[in-house]
């Protein structure tokens, strides 16, 4: 081969790789949408009527979240399985931010924490890498800790809207995902600088329930109450 004939190969070897970007990207602008689309309906329980129309929210991100398992599903197909790891920042960001949706939505319906596993049937993809498209872990752990100051900001809200057992309830939540991230050893370091976001949280839903004390309001309901 000439040297000649070896960069335009190689010039192919890119433009397929162009092409291959290009298809990735119009899929996550969709997926980016839909996205912004949901947020909006989770945001909206921070709203004066918004805690008592949470049922009806929830069912309305659900629907949301069919749209967003299509359209993961056209983004599978745009790539060898094989080459994830090569296009993943093209998707990572917004795929956290899918997480984190389907974290908040899981909590707002049961006050549970969304496993892995159950993030990835609802965004209808695989939680094993070695079935294709998957949720990584520490995409799962990042939009898990972008819930932290969601229910910090819902802590502060339930407060002014009178419901003054729902911050405890939170602050025993967020203090157990505090316990569990600590047992992990975070290599990455967005994972940690975002675990550092984290305490301030923590401090915060403190400060929250702590008023309440003071106030004497947190025991005007049962703080295992639950919706």
């Amino acid at each position: 081969m000439s040297v000649i004939e070896l960069f335009v190969s190689l010039q192919n070897g890119l433009s397929a790789d162009q092409d291959v970007r290009e298809e990735i990207r119009k899929v996550v602008q969709t997926l980016e949408q839909t996205a912004r689309e949901i947020l909006i309906l989770l945001h909206s329980v921070h709203h004066e009527t918004g805690l008592s129309s949470i049922p009806e929210k929830c069912l309305k991100v659900r629907e949301h979240f069919k749209t967003v398992r299509t359209q993961l599903a056209t983004l599978a197909t745009k790539f060898p399985s094989d080459q994830y790891y090569r296009y993943h920042d093209q998707w990572r960001f917004v795929l956290q931010r899918l997480v984190f949706q389907a974290a908040f939505l899981v909590y707002l319906e049961n006050e549970e924490l969304v496993t892995r596993d159950a993030v990835a049937e609802i965004l209808g993809i695989e939680s094993n890498r070695e079935k294709g498209f998957h949720l990584d872990i520490e995409d799962y752990l990042s939009g898990v800790l972008n819930l932290a100051s969601e229910l910090s900001r819902l802590a502060v809200n339930s407060v002014t809207a009178g419901d003054y057992a729902r911050p405890l309830r939170i602050a025993t939540f967020i203090n157990e995902l505090d316990f569990g991230f600590r047992l992990l050893n975070l290599k990455n370091d967005s994972l940690r600088k975002r675990y550092d976001g984290l305490k301030y949280d923590v401090k915060k839903i403190e400060e929250v329930v702590y008023d309440l004390s003071i106030r004497g309001l947190s025991k005007t309901v049962p703080s295992e109450e639950k919706p």
